[in-house]
């Protein structure tokens, strides 16, 4: 029996949990799990390591790469979860390739904790304050036919739920309408 794939693309800004939500989606859907935070440019972690807010042509080469590993899932019909910042709608737009099938998991939560979890991080490229807050005013919130909205004040096992409960999934399988 063929198991249906899925394609979902965790996003918000750094200090959400996109690699911890998105691990934990993927291990619970028997998912690859794709980080993207992995394969951004050295030039770019440089820059974020530096305080540096990444521009639109920073970002285009990263989304680019991240654009062909989700196309290659997508035509072998494989089920992956790609944990990406997505802040604005044509980053998210040049991801999803058309592909309406792209489940998108938006994860909100508000400066305060934010800057909380980053300032709790050792080893992370990630730095600054003003890198949060250019991150926050570039976000283009996603609407809801775009995207579930899950806060990231819940526990990681309640967010996960909640969006595989929203998805109408269950344990990797669609659940019967």
């Amino acid at each position: 029996m063929h198991r249906p794939s899925f394609r979902i693309l965790v996003m918000g800004v750094s200090g959400c949990g996109k690699s911890l939500i998105g691990q934990a989606l993927a291990d619970a859907l028997d998912a690859t799990f794709i980080d993207g935070d992995r394969y951004h440019a050295p030039t770019s972690i440089a820059k974020m390591a530096s305080g540096t807010p990444l521009t639109d042509d920073d970002r285009l080469s990263w989304l680019t790469t991240l654009a062909g590993m989700y196309r290659d899932y997508r035509l072998r019909d494989e089920s992956v979860v790609i944990a990406c910042s997505g802040l604005k709608k044509r980053y998210r737009d040049l991801l999803r390739q058309g592909d309406e099938e792209l489940r998108v998991l938006f994860l909100e939560g508000d400066r305060a904790l934010l800057k909380s979890r980053l300032d709790s991080r050792a080893g992370h490229f990630f730095k600054g304050d003003a890198m949060l807050a250019d991150q926050l005013e570039t976000l283009e919130v996603p609407s809801e036919a775009e995207a579930a909205t899950v806060s990231i004040a819940l526990t990681p096992e309640t967010i996960v739920a909640r969006f595989i409960e929203t998805l109408g999934l269950s344990n990797g399988v669609a659940v019967a309408e």
